[in-house]
This record gives C-alpha cells, sequence and structure tokens, in this order.
C-alpha cells in the first residue's frame, strides 16, 4: 500500500475522478471568473479553493477564508462587508469586513447556502459590481475580490423551494466543479490513509504496521459518510491508541462504530466492493443470478432503508403533533420496518412490510409527550413557559375531512402559524417552542408566506 502522490496543487490522490477534478482547477484557476464548489462535508472543498488561488494571478494577494454558516444571522452581514463606529451596541469602532479584508485577492464562502436572503441580495450586488455598504455607512465602497464559493447542499433545489435567491444562484453557478465523495474514489481510500498514518507517525512517535487483509477490505467497504475528514480521524486514532500494532478487523470496527446509523444509507458497503455471486452484505446468492441478482439485492436494500428513514420522520411529527391520535385511529399507511440485519429475499418482499394488524411498535424514543412542547429555554432568555394549544384541538379546529390525514406540509404550516400567535409574534420564542432555530423558522415562515 504505497502513500497517495501529492499532485502540484497539493491535492491527493490518483483516481480518475480526482485527475478530472484538477484538471478543472487547472482551467479556471488563471481566469477571475466565479467558481462554485459542490460536493459532501469533508470532500475537501477548503483544499480545493486554496488550490485555486494558488494558481491564480491573485496568488499574492490574500486568501480569505469564510464559513457562512457559523457566522450567527445576527452579525454576519457586519463580518462579511464591515460596520462603522456606533452602529449598532458595542460597535465602538470602525471595522473592515471580510471583502475589505479580501481586496486584491480571493474570497472563498464556505457553506454559502447558509446566508439569510437579505445578505443575498447585497452579495449578488459585490459580486456584480464590486460594491457594499458598510453597515451604518450610506457611503459605498469597493472591494476587488475573486469570489470561490462552496455548499454541500443542491442550491438549485434551494432556489426551488425559495431558501437561496435564484439570481445569485446563476451569478455563483458560471463554472461549477463537482467534487467526488470518498466512497466514489475507492482506489485512492488505501493510499490516503497511508499517507495520513506516515504523517501522524512522524507527528506522535510512532509506528504503523499496516492492516490485516479483512481490515483493509472493510476500509474499501465502508462508505465513509464524513470522507476524508473521517478517513484521516480514524488514522489518527489508530495511530495514537493502537500504537505499533497491526490493525485487524475487529479493532478497525471500534473507530467506525457510531459512524453507522440505523435508518440511514452510512452503514450501506459500497457498490464497488462486492463480486458477482454475492449479495449485498457480501454473502453467496441463493438465487443463482449472480452478478444482476446481487445489484438487486444492493438496491433493494437501499430503497427499504429511506423508505424506512422517511416513515420514521412522519411517525416523529405526528407523535409529536398529533398526540394520541395513533391511539384512537387504525394504521392506514404501510410503512417499513427498520433495515434487516440479514439479506433479503427479493421473492419474499410482503415480509418485510407493515400492515394495520402490525403497526410499528411505539418506544420511548419515538414518542413525544405533545405537552412537554413550550417555551421553556435552559439559558433562562425567556421569563415563562407558555405550551402551544392542545395539538389535537388544534387538528380538529382545522379544515379537514374526518378518516383524512393532512400533509406533513399543511401540518407544519398550521403548527407554525399556531406558535407565532401563541407568542403573539415573537419569533425567538416560538422557534424555542417548535424546537428548531430562529433562521429555520425565518425561512419556513418565507416559505409559507406568514410575513404578514
Amino acid at each position: 500500500m504505497k502513500p497517495a502522490s501529492k499532485s502540484h496543487i497539493g491535492i491527493l490522490g490518483e483516481s480518475p475522478a480526482i485527475q478530472t477534478v484538477i484538471r478543472q482547477i487547472e482551467q479556471v484557476a488563471p481566469t477571475d471568473i466565479s467558481v462554485l464548489l459542490q460536493g459532501e462535508s469533508g470532500v475537501g472543498k477548503d483544499v480545493t479553493a486554496k488550490a485555486i488561488h494558488s494558481l491564480s494571478l491573485r496568488k499574492d494577494g490574500p486568501l480569505v477564508i469564510v464559513n457562512c454558516g457559523a457566522i450567527p444571522e445576527g452579525i454576519i452581514e457586519s463580518e462579511l462587508f464591515g460596520h462603522e463606529k456606533g452602529a449598532f451596541t458595542g460597535a465602538h469602532e470602525a471595522r473592515m469586513g471580510y471583502f475589505e479584508k479580501a481586496n486584491g485577492g480571493t474570497i472563498f464562502l464556505d457553506e454559502i447556502g447558509d446566508t439569510p436572503k437579505n445578505v443575498q441580495v447585497k452579495l449578488l450586488r459585490v459580486l456584480e459590481t464590486g460594491d457594499f455598504f458598510r453597515v451604518g455607512s450610506s457611503k459605498a465602497s469597493q472591494s476587488d475580490v475573486r469570489v470561490i464559493a462552496a455548499s454541500h447542499r443542491d442550491l438549485w433545489s434551494m432556489v426551488k423551494e425559495g431558501s437561496f435567491r435564484e439570481d445569485l444562484y446563476y451569478r455563483l453557478d458560471t463554472v461549477k466543479i463537482k467534487l467526488p465523495a470518498l466512497r466514489e474514489r475507492a482506489e485512492d481510500i488505501l493510499p490516503l490513509f497511508r499517507t495520513f498514518a506516515s504523517e501522524f507517525a512522524a507527528k506522535y512517535d510512532s509506528s504503523f504496521r499496516g492492516f490485516t487483509q479483512d481490515a483493509e477490505e472493510l476500509l474499501l467497504s465502508y462508505r465513509w459518510p464524513g470522507n476524508i475528514r473521517e478517513l484521516k480521524n480514524v488514522a489518527e486514532q489508530l495511530i495514537v491508541l493502537e500504537k505499533s500494532q497491526t490493525v485487524d478487523k475487529e479493532r478497525l470496527q471500534k473507530y467506525l462504530k457510531g459512524r453507522q446509523h440505523l435508518g440511514s444509507t452510512d452503514h450501506l458497503p459500497s457498490v464497488h466492493s462486492y463480486d458477482s455471486g454475492q449479495d449485498a452484505y457480501g454473502q453467496q446468492s441463493q438465487t443463482g443470478r449472480g452478478e444482476h441478482s446481487s445489484e438487486f439485492q444492493f438496491l433493494l436494500k437501499a430503497m427499504l432503508d429511506v423508505r424506512t428513514e422517511i416513515a420514521d420522520l412522519k411517525r416523529m411529527m405526528g407523535n409529536w403533533f398529533m398526540g394520541t391520535w395513533n391511539q384512537s385511529q387504525p394504521s392506514y399507511t404501510p410503512a417499513l420496518p427498520p433495515p434487516q440485519s440479514h439479506p433479503i429475499d427479493p421473492n419474499d418482499l410482503t415480509s418485510h412490510l407493515r400492515t394495520p394488524e402490525t403497526p410499528y411498535p411505539s418506544t420511548d424514543q419515538d414518542s413525544i409527550d405533545p405537552e412537554s412542547v413550550s417555551s421553556d429555554n435552559s439559558n433562562g432568555s425567556f421569563e415563562e413557559s407558555k405550551p402551544i394549544s392542545n395539538p389535537m384541538e388544534l387538528l380538529r379546529s382545522a379544515d379537514w375531512k374526518e378518516g383524512e390525514f393532512p400533509s406533513l406540509e399543511s401540518l407544519e404550516r398550521t403548527v407554525i402559524e399556531q406558535a407565532l400567535e401563541t407568542f403573539e409574534g415573537n419569533r425567538r420564542k416560538a422557534s424555542t417552542a417548535l424546537g428548531i432555530s430562529e433562521r429555520t423558522l425565518y425561512r419556513k415562515i418565507d416559505q409559507y408566506g406568514l410575513d404578514s
């Protein structure tokens, strides 16, 4: 197992997927064009932004990295564009924003999808003209920057949902570079791990004797939901805690455990790790259909898990909102059970469906007492606790026919309206009572047109 080769721009890997990314970087870097990086969390969007900057004509200028998702909504405008003295409470002196600090260089806006809509308008202006206003100032300032943006979310889906401005999306999406997930570049996993292990062994004055065959197979079959960040973290733990040990499958599993959550697809093995004649769990196929059976088993397992996850979400929201509805009404919609630990027989799919006669068992984890939902806040910022009115009363008062289930969207809109009415429009108290962030509540209010 050789260490991963590092390109001249500092990106590790030799897989076709990562080589495509390197070629795209080399093409766009010398220009001043805006770049949008798309990829899951942990795939190396910040490393890619640094690589683009290092090959650009602005490489001698500053590179300012901004994590938009980590900045509170109330101060993000000030952080990006600066403020004047006295612009707000605590503004004891004028302050430069990130766009001013990046003048002549590059600004990397990570998780740009988390920026509020009022800030998105100002981002569009500075991207198009270079003009912006400090908070508390009526004088326009100028900044000459190259913008690289990134998001782990699908911005176009956010545009369709109404949470991201369409004009800003088109301005950012001039060139899009899709960064592959680690499971999509499996040939890089072992070399990357060797590289990280060597670095940490030198750092901690330790040694690494390598993996057994079954441990290597586990590394390749694991889906790495945290991508390179997770791989690097596991490598560091093994070097520190399993010093000078040959790592076998059982020892490796200790560090992957807890990242494989029931109800998500993270625990599914990678597609390319199977041989024909084996099912989605690595066992010999009993159907006699070889590779096609293996693919069918894998796809079926994925569909069952996704369906289960959706069913769990519906049930959790229903228990919270409708209280004892499930005790008084029959189960109408068949749902699927949690993922099975054994292969699924494609000829006997009916055994995996829940019928009205075999409803889902109620658990303490899934059941939430609706009377306990209130505006009580652990930090003591609210002086009174005012619970939302009885969910069953709310359900009966709504304009829904008896025996019919309302859509989740209708339920969500109704409960948000009720929370806002209960707290007389106080959005902070309403968001606390609903158990969501204030930013999410603002987005939902905008989505359902509840501003009035």
